[in-house]
């Protein structure tokens, strides 16, 4: 049975090294597959965080010869024999060899304002399909957390003081474009939120395992709508005076 060369990160927030194993190569076998074998059969005390094994918990996020991916989505063929390089994911903090601690991602989550209908607006609603589509998209994200992993503003400049990143970006972008919801967060992703950090490498799109143009269609569209509200004389009025959303096509 042929047999793939892992070297994998153990260690905790004081430091660590890589260690190499040799796994037997199975048909069909991804990495999280490979980090199994080694938990079973090498080394006990390895520690990773898993759930479904089938890409939709967002649990398994490592960095596998230097890109984000999810382990249980990475097949071991793809690497054609090459050594295969596993690491806890850079931009958080290590808790213990592939476990990241990913709570900052939670606290940030609390400073969204949550979905807010109109009190005058009990329903039933009628939403048409193309707003649901548009939703929808929005609505997939499994919360991997590659796409903040790969961010630049996050990973390369330490910016979790200043910008949200992209994730939190596709979350307003959900509530803001629900068509029954009537709060304006512009306030919020012109100030914390530091959606003017991101300048559009398109880099979290490229990790997203469920494919959202978060880019294309959520950040982008929110940056033309904070500057309608800053700019734009009549709408900035309704930001002072009303916090509500003005209808939009967008």
């Amino acid at each position: 049975m042929a047999e793939a060369t892992f070297h994998v990160f153990r260690g905790d927030a004081k430091g660590g090294d890589l260690v190499t194993y040799g796994v037997p190569v199975t048909e069909g076998m991804v990495v999280l597959d490979g980090i199994h074998y080694i938990q079973a059969h090498l080394d006990g005390t390895l520690a990773c965080r898993w759930n479904c094994k089938a890409a939709k918990c967002g649990s398994c996020s490592a960095e596998i010869n230097g890109h984000p991916r999810l382990m249980c989505k990475t097949r071991v063929d793809d690497f054609k024999g090459e050594p295969i390089t596993v690491r806890p994911m850079k931009a958080f903090p290590v808790i213990k060899d592939l476990v990241s601690d990913v709570s900052w991602n939670y606290r940030v989550n609390k400073q969204i304002p949550p979905f807010t209908p109109s009190p005058y607006d009990p329903g039933p609603w009628k939403m048409y399909p193309e707003d649901v589509e548009r939703l929808f998209e929005f609505r997939k994200c499994i919360e991997c957390f590659l796409c903040q992993d790969v961010c630049h503003v996050l990973r390369e400049h330490d910016g979790f003081d200043r910008y949200m990143g992209p994730r939190f970006m596709v979350r307003v972008a959900a509530l803001e474009m629900h068509p029954k919801d009537t709060l304006s967060r512009t306030d919020l992703l012109r100030g914390s939120g530091g959606i003017g950090f991101c300048n559009i490498t398109k880099c979290c799109e490229e990790v997203c395992p469920e494919h959202i143009h978060i880019t294309d269609n959520a950040i982008i569209p929110l940056k033309e709508r904070m500057a309608d509200d800053y700019f734009d004389p009549w709408r900035s009025l309704l930001r002072v005076f009303g916090k509500k959303k003005e209808p939009r096509g967008t």
